[in-house]
């Protein structure tokens, strides 16, 4: 049984600006060197209306599908998090080339899915952001599956993407 994560708090001071380095890596066109591993984010203040950029990792991208699926490793209070909540089209870049995307909200047992095929995919990584947000895991897919049911994940999709399908990775 996996108790209720206790999600990071937002780094402040040089943590924070060290978290912020890939976004002008991004702007200066370096994008590319992120090796479809990260993308960055440009979305809209909830209060203020103000555009805020932020890097996230993929945890899954597919083409065929137009689709990024991104986690919030600092659970849902995250600021970016709760931005795509109330306005969900958003710009995202991604190596070099932007795309206009809307944010939809995977159920939990989505996440599951979703967590557990990342943790089959990148093990190690997917040991660390557990880790890094509470969660004890043992290396199973039962264990990453109910650890996925906790993040909070979001899918981006492009206009052009078929409707979402329950069950469908991406």
């Amino acid at each position: 049984m996996h108790r209720a994560p206790q999600y990071p708090r937002t780094p402040s001071g040089w943590k924070r600006r060290l978290f912020r380095v890939p976004i002008h890596l991004f702007r200066a066109g370096l994008g590319p060197l992120f090796g479809g591993r990260l993308l960055l984010l440009i979305h809209t203040g909830r209060k203020s209306g103000r555009s805020h950029e932020v890097v996230l990792e993929v945890v899954a991208h597919d083409r065929d599908q137009g689709t990024w699926t991104v986690a919030s490793g600092f659970g849902p209070n995250a600021q970016w998090y709760r931005n795509l909540r109330h306005t969900p089209r958003v710009t995202i870049l991604f190596g070099r080339r932007y795309e206009v995307v809307t944010a939809g909200f995977p159920t939990p047992e989505e996440g599951g899915r979703i967590m557990t095929e990342y943790a089959r995919r990148h093990p190690r990584a997917a040991r660390a952001l557990c880790h890094y947000m509470g969660f004890t895991v043992d290396g199973t897919a039962a264990a990453y599956r109910a650890a996925g049911e906790q993040i909070p994940f979001v899918r981006l999709r492009t206009p052009w993407s078929p409707p979402s399908t329950a069950g469908r990775p991406g």
